[in-house]
This record gives structure tokens, sequence and C-alpha cells, in this order.
């Protein structure tokens, strides 16, 4: 199999998909997998390089979230079953306590000017800060930002020492309404460069905006009981597990352990950015750039956990999450594919301040059930129920003997293929 193929880019689909069988020597079933037709076929051929097919994920919806007052349904696209549960399950939570609030710092993104040769970098910067107006004027000739009510906002510069030497890199802080910004930034950027080339006499490099979003802040906040924690207080059958304050302490003691310990907190924002990715994969949003942003947010003073978690006054647990938030509600795949418009009609919200907040809100909801889980029963208790089903589907059980044969290899911690095969034989 060669994989030059000169000219690939400029043949129709179906041609590439053809010229992809032939060389990969691939079966039937493989082509009718790939073989993406009709409206989303052409969708998904105007949105990438070189298209074959398409993938589809599971498209779910995860509920009981109350966020700033209002019900709302979240669409999720993850092939992770257990993802949607436990957001579900930490709205529940929250539920009683009237659900998440949310705050946002506004659709601020940062575009970079990177300016290398400067001789006086200082000087240079100096020089930079007095034509700022001038800058800012030059970004927002661009584009539509400013008819809208955004654009650049502010011009600072920075002064980087790198292995290659000190660099002089201009920032613009650049207000993009509803959009994600990046092609609006990428512009603005290119637009200045010959304007901060003259200003500092150097060589402009890079102009590209930073994913270190930490401009367009969202957080969440929400406050949950201690008897809501264990799923009954009073059930006999419970009379070894824990009690809602105990489950409480250890979830800030769980907290406590990513605050201190990088390895575990790499874990727990991991959990965070399951139900963050999700959602922005099913309104067709960055989910890169997201996970981009979010790490390195939580890396500025040393790697730490998104969230916070502590014991309020009145016993309550308190739980908030703080984190960059790059995504947009207008443009881009978001306004073309029609999955992802579908699940924005889902979502119900429009402006992109509303959709960060949900995001922030729906990654604490994900956090709280994981740790609620990992401090109790175990984060393998639901794993396992959720991937038992999964397994016995794959074994071809019915629809209504799923739920069965899987709590029976969970109940033999039997968890495999060839066992669901017995139990569909038997129960079948």
């Amino acid at each position: 199999m060669n994989s030059r193929i000169p000219g690939f880019y400029t043949e129709d689909r179906s041609e590439r998909l053809s010229t992809v069988v032939e060389r990969c020597d691939l079966d039937a079933e493989a082509v009718d997998a790939l073989d993406a037709d009709g409206a989303v076929g052409e969708t998904v051929d105007g949105l990438s390089e070189n298209v074959v097919g398409s993938v589809s994920y599971p498209l779910s919806v995860a509920t009981n979230f109350v966020v700033d007052g209002e019900d709302l349904l979240v669409p999720m696209a993850v092939e992770e079953s257990s993802v949607v549960a436990a957001a579900s399950k930490g709205a529940l939570l929250a539920r009683p306590g009237g659900g998440f609030t949310t705050d946002t710092d506004g659709p601020y993104m940062i575009g970079q000017v990177q300016v290398a040769d400067v001789s006086d970098p200082t000087a240079a910067r100096q020089r930079v800060l007095a034509r700022a107006d001038e800058i800012a004027a030059v970004a927002n000739d661009q584009g539509v930002l400013v008819s809208h009510g955004g654009g650049c906002e502010d011009v600072t510069v920075r002064v980087v020492d790198t292995p290659a030497g000190e660099t002089v890199v201009v920032h613009l802080l650049v207000d993009v309404r509803d959009a994600m910004g990046a092609n609006a930034v990428n512009t603005m950027c290119e637009a200045v460069a010959p304007v901060v080339a003259d200003a500092t006499g150097g060589r402009v490099s890079l102009r590209v905006l930073s994913n270190l979003a930490d401009c367009r802040l969202a957080r969440a906040r929400c406050r949950v009981e201690p008897a809501a924690l264990v799923e009954d207080e009073d059930d006999p059958e419970r009379a070894d597990g824990l009690d809602g304050e105990t489950v409480r302490d250890r979830i800030v003691e769980a907290w406590a352990f990513a605050a201190g310990d990088p390895y575990r907190a790499a874990t727990h924002n991991k959990g965070i950015m399951n139900a963050v990715d999700a959602l922005a994969v099913a309104t067709c949003n960055d989910w890169r750039a997201l996970e981009a942003g979010a790490h390195a947010y939580a890396a500025r003073e040393g790697y730490g956990p998104l969230t916070t978690y502590e014991v309020g006054a009145d016993g309550d647990l308190v739980c908030r999450i703080e984190l960059p938030v790059q995504a947009g509600t207008v443009g881009g795949a978001t306004a073309v594919h029609p999955a992802g418009r579908a699940a924005m009609e889902v979502l119900g919200v429009e402006a992109a301040d509303e959709f960060a907040g949900v995001v922030a809100a729906l990654g604490l909801a994900e956090n709280l059930a994981s740790l609620r889980a990992l401090v109790d029963e175990g984060i393998q208790a639901g794993h396992m129920k959720l991937h038992a089903e999964n397994v016995a589907r794959q074994a071809g059980a019915p629809a209504g003997l799923v739920a069965e044969v899987a709590a029976r290899m969970v109940a033999e911690g039997a968890v495999r293929e060839s066992r669901a095969r017995e139990l569909i034989e038997v129960l079948g």
C-alpha cells in the first residue's frame, strides 16, 4: 500500500473513498460503515480535508440541570456511557439546592504577534504602547466584530525570555461576541503585523491567537446537603455504608489530594473535560481548544484541579469550578452541521456567555458525581454496570435481555462476551 496519492484532495468524496478501498483492501462492511451520504455527507465534505466518510457518536442528553434558575437539557456526544450518567447524577445532587449559579468574564480572546531580532526589547515595548490606539484601529478594520459590538479593546506588550533569546510579544485583547473567535483574531493579528514591525524595528514572526484564554473564564458553583450524597441513609442495606457527612468530608479530602498531587490532578481534570468535550462535540465546537486552554490554565502555578470543594458554615458541601471556555454559539461548524444546530436548539442558549456558564456547570456536575462515587462505592460500580450492558449488546442480547444479562455478569464478576452469549442462550 502506497500512501502517496497526488491530487487526492481534488477528487470528490466518492472517488476518494474508492481510492482508499482499493489501497487498503477494505471489505463491503467497512465501506458501508464509512460511506456517508445525503446532507450530512455533503456537509462533512466541506468541513475537513480528504474526507471519505463520517463517524457517528451517540448523541445523548444529560438531565436534571438547573443553571442560573433555568431548567436545561444538555446535549452530549461521547462514546463512554458513564460520562452522561455522571453528569446527570451531579446535576441531580445540585438540584435541591437550586442547581448551579454561574458567571463569566466575557467573550475575550487574546491574539499574539511575536517579534524577533529586536535590538532593545524594552524600548520597543514602549514604542508599541505609544501606538496602541493605531494598532487597535487597524485590527478593528478587519471583519464584522465592531458592528456586532465587539472588537479589539486593548493592546499590551510583553518581553518574553525564550531559549532563542528575548522576544517582544504584542497581545490583542479582542471581544469576539458570540463566536469562538479564532478566525477573527488571527485575521487581526496578521493585519497589525506591519504596524508592529515598524514600531519595534524587528522581524514579525508568529501572528496567531492564544488558546490560554484566561480572559474568558467561566465559573459555576453549587451547594449539596450531606444527606443527598448517599442514596438513602435510612436504607438498612447501607448499614455498613458511609453517612452523608463522611462522604462530604471525603470529597473534600479527594479534592485536596488533587490540589497537592499533579498525578491525581490530571485524572481529576480529565473527568471534568469528559463532559466539557462531549458538549463541545455535540455542538460542533472546538473541543481541542477547550482542552488546551483548560489544562494550561490548571498549570499556571503548578498543575492543579479546576474545581474546589469545602464544607460551608451550614455543613453543606460547597462546590466550585473555574476554567477558560473558548466556544461560540454562531459561525463555524456549529452553524453548518445539522446535528450541531439541532444540539444547540436542544440546549436553548444563544449567547456565548450563557453557553460558557453551561459548560462550567456541566464540568462541575461531572466532577462532583465522580468524586462522590470514588469516595463511596468506588468508581467501578457504575462503570461496570454500564460496561456490562455494552458487552451484552455486543454479544447480541435482545433489548429486553440487556439489563438482566448485564446484572448477572456483574454479580458473577464475569463481564465478558463469552459469558454474555451463554446467558443469552439460557435466558432467551
